[in-house]
């Protein structure tokens, strides 16, 4: 049996097989948990689909997170087949291309500033809003994925540290909200991958170059490495877990500077 055997999870966010949603899926089915998934758009949700099958799954559905309608015909519909939810993933991020290079006070827009916090932060209050009716009585388990850009500042990063940030205040206020109720809310902020999402950044590739020469196991972290830790916190082996954000980034945000970079 594995840690997650018997358990319904639905994932917002699989984009691509190289999506860090992806590698929860994977691990989730690996470990037993039923899987259900979102898309947005036609043209993903073909793909969503032809992973899904992969993963012995036929529940996808259509959903624009910035609509509350979307959300609410998702858990109506899942309601259909499932009786419940055990867990609800949360991999979702955006800000338009041109807030993300350059100085921030430059680039930031009222408008790119507001999509940044819709999609990327309120759109986990709006799920667990429409989902928590199904998981009342499961012991249920609420995650979602955050990067140090909301404590540091990050060159291009600009807008989406500020909603990172708004994120991850959710998850401390959710875990508030929820936590009478059975149903646990945590947060992974996982070190610097190739995703699609990320590679809306500019600079990328130097910044997983400066990853790995400061975190001190000298390496930049994997998708997998971030599901595994996905599984334990929605696992019954993290029962007592709630309101924290815990780092998948191979120790880099405890470090100020690196031996290296003392030497150069």
């Amino acid at each position: 049996m594995g840690l997650l055997s018997g358990k319904k999870a639905l994932i917002v966010g699989v984009a691509s097989k190289h999506s860090i949603a992806h590698a929860i899926a994977d691990a989730f089915h690996r470990e037993g948990a039923e899987l259900a998934f979102t898309y947005q758009g036609e043209k993903l949700g073909e793909r969503v689909k032809k992973m899904a099958s992969e993963w012995d799954s036929e529940l996808c559905f259509p959903c624009d997170v910035s609509s509350d309608d979307e959300i609410d015909a998702v858990i109506r519909d899942l309601g259909q087949s499932w009786d419940g939810i055990d867990i609800l993933i949360h991999s979702v991020g955006f800000a338009p291309a041109e807030e993300l290079n350059g100085d921030y006070l430059d680039v930031t827009s009222r408008e790119g500033f507001r999509i940044a916090h819709d999609i990327s932060a309120y759109s986990f209050v709006a799920l667990a809003k429409a989902v928590k009716p199904m998981m009342e009585g499961r012991q249920g388990a609420m995650l979602t994925l955050t990067y140090h850009g909301s404590q540091q500042t990050l060159p291009n990063y600009n807008v989406m540290g500020l909603a990172k940030a708004s994120l991850e205040a959710s998850v401390r206020y959710l875990a508030g909200s929820t936590g009478p109720d059975g149903i646990r809310v945590n947060s992974i902020s996982a070190g610097p991958i190739k995703t699609l999402a990320a590679s809306g950044i500019k600079s990328f590739r130097k910044m997983l170059k400066k990853n790995a020469e400061r975190a001190p196991l000298k390496r930049n972290i994997t998708a997998a490495e971030v599901a595994n830790t996905a599984v334990f916190l929605c696992s019954d082996m993290a029962s007592g877990v709630t309101a924290q954000n815990i780092y998948v980034d191979g120790g880099f945000n405890t470090c100020a500077m690196s031996l290296d970079e003392m030497e150069d």
